[in-house]
Order: structure tokens, then C-alpha cells, then sequence
């Protein structure tokens, strides 16, 4: 690959982040067709309460040593090594890496395991017994799920560091597919007694992806080349290097964990059904970070290492604001596009069977409080991986506190005030102070990061998307007067126009702006699904 040429803008590096965003697209679709079928079948309950409480011990576990602190030590590490064509010691890293994760993911797992009742009582005590039960229960049969969940994050690890992004994003389709299979297949009567089918289905079919996770990432490191040796040589100067850098991440990753804990825990006081509601909205936040944000910060994440290590700041920073820019120019049009069209679209989705309109209400009601920090959320994820690139994972892990502070001290506030909807804005809230302290922080380390150029395609961003959202909510609300939303057919008009009307008027305003990110985006686009155009 060509070094120090446009980031985004590179053939590589766009064809690798439409490559992931078509992937992530399919696999986010899926994911809501995997809650459609979830929610008809029992709707807003304390059976999918418990179920959505139950990933909290496994992601905790995953997210502590391979979810972000693994990513943000081991792929600058392995990178470096690969940047100066030492592959042996890249290999050798790798190798440990495998075996140190292995047997600290099965120490913890056993932990986990034998102590689920007292860990999850201390985590939900506002659950009622039986619910409690149930998740204690399928928490134990989602534990297994960590280990290949773990050694398919550091596959993902080298193949990220050589380019390769397809098979990461890939494994989440078929991760929602083996779900979405088990809960048809095996999900029973609603009143039957655990252990048995049930929402007990749905777990087992969380199992079941992840092995799939591990096997499609695993055997696509063929195409690296393997280089898999046992050792116990963890003196390597590289391995230390990395359990170095992973050590604040770990202390961040630690607040962040308690922060989501004690927000599913007020969830969990709130009412049946309203802790569910509160993970759908997040879902939906979720969706434009995913697919856009993380696709362009894990294609850029690469590229911002060889040039960190080169020591080429000023194409580091140029990267970097290239990135920031393209966020920014999808994730704030999509937070409002969201927003205004919340009930439509959950409607549509999850309207159906047990879900009924009050779901759909208390759901978009948490949205609308999400949708304000999405743009937040997208950019941490781009600047946290820039400090991470300069091998300071320190300062992510204090302004994560920071955030995690300011996330639960506005959820107790805002809790009595505006139910789920408060923590979903206190989420927000301390999104954005958590990115603008990154920011701060990365102007004073790098030098300049184009700062005014990323606030003029803010302000021309927004500007273009408040008029797009008020054309879609003044369509939707005439369209509910002149036709209505009574079947599926008329829902899904409504929303595809909706959406249509928002697009058009937003990229005609960003046009008119002369926004450099409109060609960007439409030529990727055009070169993805049109290519003979």
C-alpha cells in the first residue's frame, strides 16, 4: 500500500471501509430482524429483560480483555512489527497473545460462572426473584460464548493489521443468522419452565454464533499466512510493549464497564419491560456508529499507525481530519434523521405479535435522547484509535472516566425526570464531553488537526440536515392525517419516503454548500454498487 497519500480518499482504504459498511449494514439488518423476531415472540417483558441482562458478565469479560483494550494494544504493537518487515517477532506477539488471553478468559469465565447469583444480585437488585433466576441462568449458558468470541477479536487483530476487514464484518452476519435460527427453531411456549426451550433458545443461539465468529476469522488468517508457534517467552519486548499499553486501557475500559452496569441497573427499577426498551433504542443509535463511524476508523486505524511510527504527524493529522470530517457529514444528519423518524421506523420494525404501540412509544422516547450525542460516539471511536496509533492509550482511559463520571451522575439525575429517556441522555451527554476533552488533548499532542476545518463541516453539516429532518417530519405528519399507518404496507411507504425526502433535501443542501465530503461519499457509493457507470 501506497504511504502517506489521502486516508479515506485512497482506493484501499475506501474500497476496505465500503467493504465493511456493506457488511455491517447486513449484519445491523439482521440484528433487528433477530430482536423482530425476539420481541414479537414475547414483547417488552421480564423475560427479555432477563435475557438482555444476561450478556452483561460475558461482554463485561470480552470488553475488559479483548473489545477494546486488545485492540488498542496489540494492533499498534503487531503493525509496527509488520511496518519494519519483522514478522517473526510480529508472529511471536501474536502467539502469546494467544495464549495469555486463552487462560485468562477461562480463569474468569469459571469465576463467572460459579459466582453468577451474587455477582448479578449485586448488578440488579431491583429484579424480582424469578427474573433474577432466569438471568443467572442464561447467563451461565452465554458465558461459553467469551472464549471464542475472545479468540475471534485477536484473528480479527491481525487481519485488521494487514487490511483485512471483510471476514470481521462478515462473522457478524452470520452471528445474527445462527440466532435468528435457533430462537424459530427451538424458542418454546412462553409459560414453559427453564431449562428447556423458551428465550432459553436465543442464548444458545448467541453460543452458536460465536463459534461461527471464531471459525470465519480463524480461517481467513490463511490468507496471512499463519505463523502460530507455542511459547512462553513472555519477556518479548513486544509483549511487554503491549501489556504496557493495555494496562490504562483496562483501567478506562473498568469505568466504562461499571458506568454501563450501574445504568442497567436504574434501568432495571424503571418497570417490565422498560430496560428492553432502553437496549432497542441503543441499537438504533448504534447503527449509523456502526456502520459508518467504526467501518472508517478501523480502515484508517492502520494507516494513522505506519504513519505514527514513521513519525509523519503532519500526514497523521491530515488522515485523522479526513476521517473526523466524513464522520461527522454522515453521523449528524443520521442523529436527527433518527430522531424525527423514531416511531415510524420502530413501528415498522417491531410492531408486531406481544410488541404494541406503547413499546413503540417507550422505545422512541429513549431514542430520541440517544440520537443527540450519535456524532459523539462516532468520533470518539476515530480519536480514541489516533491516540492509540501514537501508542498513548493514558488519555483515552481518562477522559472514558471522565465520561463514565459525568454518565452516571446525569443518569441519577435525570432518571426521576425523564424515566429511560435520562439515561439515554446522560449517554449523550458525557459522549460529547468525553470527545471534545479528546480533542483538546489531541491538538496539544499532534500539533494541528485542521480544527476549523472540522467546524466548518460541523456547522455546514447541520445546517444542511436541520431543514432535511423538518421536510421528513412534516411529511410524516401529513401522511398520518391524509392515509395513516394501519398494515405493514402503508408503514413502510411512509418511512421509505420519509427517508427519500431527508436524503434528497439534505445532499442538495450539502451540494449547495459545496461540502467536498457530497463527491466523496457519492463516488464511493457509486464505485461500490455501480461500478459499470
Amino acid at each position: 500500500m501506497r504511504k502517506g497519500s489521502d486516508s479515506i480518499q485512497k482506493p484501499d482504504a475506501a474500497q476496505s471501509a465500503l467493504v465493511l459498511m456493506v457488511a455491517m449494514i447486513a449484519a445491523r439488518i439482521l440484528g433487528f430482524v433477530r430482536d423482530g423476531v425476539l420481541y414479537a415472540r414475547f414483547g417488552l417483558v421480564r423475560y427479555t429483560d432477563a435475557y438482555q441482562a444476561a450478556f452483561t458478565l460475558p461482554d463485561t469479560i470480552y470488553m475488559l480483555l479483548v473489545g477494546g483494550a486488545f485492540s488498542a494494544a496489540f494492533i499498534p504493537v503487531f503493525s509496527h512489527y509488520l511496518a519494519k518487515d519483522e514478522r517473526e517477532d510480529a508472529w511471536k506477539v501474536a502467539s502469546l497473545t494467544f495464549q495469555a488471553v486463552s487462560w485468562a478468559m477461562l480463569l474468569l469465565i469459571a469465576g463467572a460462572f460459579a459466582f453468577a447469583p451474587q455477582l448479578l444480585a449485586v448488578f440488579f437488585p431491583r429484579f424480582d426473584a424469578a427474573t433474577l433466576a432466569l438471568t443467572v441462568a442464561l447467563t451461565r449458558i452465554m458465558l461459553f460464548q467469551v472464549i471464542f468470541m475472545a479468540l475471534g477479536g485477536i484473528c480479527a487483530g491481525i487481519l485488521q493489521s494487514h487490511h483485512i476487514f471483510a471476514p470481521s464484518a462478515w462473522s457478524g452476519v452470520v452471528y445474527n443468522l445462527l440466532i435468528i435460527a435457533f430462537g424459530i427453531a427451538f424458542a418454546g411456549p412462553i409459560e414453559s419452565r427453564f431449562p428447556g426451550f423458551g428465550i432459553a433458545a436465543f442464548a444458545f443461539g448467541v453460543v452458536a454464533g460465536a463459534v461461527a465468529n471464531f471459525l470465519i476469522q480463524g480461517l481467513s488468517l490463511r490468507r496471512v499466512g499463519i505463523a502460530y508457534r507455542f511459547s512462553l517467552d513472555f519477556r518479548h519486548p513486544g509483549f511487554r510493549k503491549m501489556a504496557g499499553l493495555m494496562l490504562p486501557v483496562l483501567l478506562g475500559l473498568s469505568a466504562n464497564e461499571i458506568n454501563l452496569i450501574v445504568n442497567m441497573s436504574l434501568a432495571s427499577g424503571l418497570g417490565e419491560g422498560l430496560l428492553s426498551a432502553l437496549k432497542l433504542a441503543q441499537r438504533f443509535m448504534q447503527l449509523p456508529v456502526s456502520i459508518f463511524a467504526i467501518s472508517i476508523a478501523m480502515t484508517l486505524f492502520p494507516i494513522l499507525n505506519e504513519e505514527a511510527a514513521q513519525e509523519r504527524l503532519a500526514d497523521f493529522c491530515r488522515d485523522y481530519a479526513k476521517g473526523f470530517k466524513a464522520i461527522l457529514f454522515i453521523c449528524i444528519p443520521c442523529s436527527l434523521f433518527l430522531a424525527v423518524l423514531a416511531v415510524p421506523m420502530i413501528r415498522l420494525l417491531f410492531q408486531n405479535g406481544l410488541f404494541g404501540a406503547e413499546d413503540v412509544a417507550a422505545t422512541a422516547f429513549a431514542l430520541y435522547f440517544y440520537a443527540v450525542g450519535i456524532f459523539a460516539q462516532g468520533g470518539i471511536h476515530l480519536t480514541s484509535r489516533a491516540f492509540y496509533a501514537l501508542q498513548d492509550t493514558a488519555t483515552p482511559v481518562k477522559m472514558a472516566v471522565v465520561g463514565a463520571a459525568v454518565n452516571i451522575g446525569g443518569s441519577i439525575l435525570l432518571l426521576r425526570l425523564l424515566s429511560q429517556g435520562g439515561i439515554a441522555f446522560a449517554y449523550s451527554l458525557a459522549g460529547i464531553v468525553n470527545l471534545v476533552l479528546l480533542l483538546f488533548v489531541l491538538r496539544r499532542r499532534a500539533g494541528h488537526i485542521h480544527g476549523a476545518e472540522i467546524l466548518r463541516t460541523a456547522v455546514k453539516t447541520l445546517a444542511a440536515s436541520v431543514p432535511a429532518a423538518a421536510a421528513a417530519w412534516l411529511f410524516v405528519y401529513g401522511w398520518s392525517i391524509l392515509i395513516g399507518s394501519a398494515g405493514k404496507l402503508a408503514q413502510g411507504a411512509e418511512l421509505l419516503a420519509a427517508g427519500w425526502i431527508a436524503c434528497a433535501v439534505f445532499f442538495l443542501l450539502a451540494r449547495r454548500f459545496r461540502m467536498p465530503e457530497v463527491d466523496w461519499f457519492l463516488n464511493r457509493m457509486k464505485k461500490r454498487f455501480m461500478p459499470g457507470l
